[in-house]
């Protein structure tokens, strides 16, 4: 699986601790900046990571910022992209199972690197499997293409 990696100034350690976490696992890792601690605009990695998900280079992307919710709110801007901010354990099976979710968003401040793991690790074994869901999803995207010019 490749999956886009993105955060700004404030989340970048996390990003790095991340990122080595995922090479190990074997994962296929796509890094989209930023690469240090300079100010960054976080909208603007948020986008470029949602681009590598809507143009099918990567499955998934893991954004991360100071609280996670800037990069979430900026990535579900990106017609397609569904993105959650996944704090705890119940959240990011309720992303995955309930709302298909291909952006976890995560907060440098809010989260210990240890704990991203755990977090990072449930996200990526979860699947969606429609069921009751399915509708829902589908609604959400109906409600989108209504607003997308």
């Amino acid at each position: 699986m490749r999956i886009a990696l993105g955060c700004d100034e404030a989340a970048f350690k996390l990003k790095e601790q991340v990122k080595a976490y995922l090479n190990e696992k074997k994962y296929e890792v796509i890094d989209i900046g930023v690469y240090d601690e300079t100010p960054s605009l976080y909208p603007d990695v948020a986008e470029r990571l949602t681009n590598e998900i809507i143009n099918g280079n990567c499955e998934k992307g893991i954004l991360m910022c100071g609280t996670g919710i800037g990069m979430a709110i900026t990535a579900n801007k990106v017609p397609g992209i569904r993105a959650a901010v996944g704090h705890d354990l119940y959240s990011i099976e309720r992303s995955i199972k309930s709302n298909n979710c291909q952006v976890l968003c995560l907060g440098a401040r809010i989260i210990a690197y240890q704990y991203a793991e755990r977090l990072i690790d449930s996200w990526l074994n979860l699947e969606f499997t429609g069921g009751p869901s399915l509708e829902k999803v589908d609604r959400i995207m109906e409600i989108e293409k209504k607003y997308t010019k």
